[in-house]
């Protein structure tokens, strides 16, 4: 399994707008590929201003295959949605290594 880790930038008022949007938008969109295995939305108790967003994806040829031009759409369509942008502030890829034992 591979993390997609992204770390965004919202002002405190949009903070659940952007949340709500994001689950529509984003988390229906990237549903439609094959090795997306779902997604979680962090927020810091600690700065209003920070999403975490954790994307879980089977391997990351799976989550390189999702089509450049769609991304680039789909963002075109949250940032319309929003009335602005959000920006990434930090970013990175993990690979799962252990996974907890139930």
């Amino acid at each position: 399994m591979v993390i997609e880790w992204l770390k965004i930038k919202v002002a405190p008022e949009m903070r659940e707008q952007y949340i709500q949007k994001d689950a529509e938008i984003w988390t229906a969109f990237l549903s439609e590929y094959p090795g997306f295995l779902g997604k979680e939305v962090w927020i810091n108790p600690d700065n209003s201003t920070e999403v975490i967003l954790v994307i879980r994806w089977a391997n990351r040829e799976a989550w390189k295959s999702v089509p450049s031009d769609r991304l680039a759409a789909i963002e075109q369509q949250f940032a319309q949605q929003l009335a602005g942008s959000y920006p990434i502030i930090e970013a990175g890829e993990y690979q799962v290594r252990k996974f907890p034992q139930s």
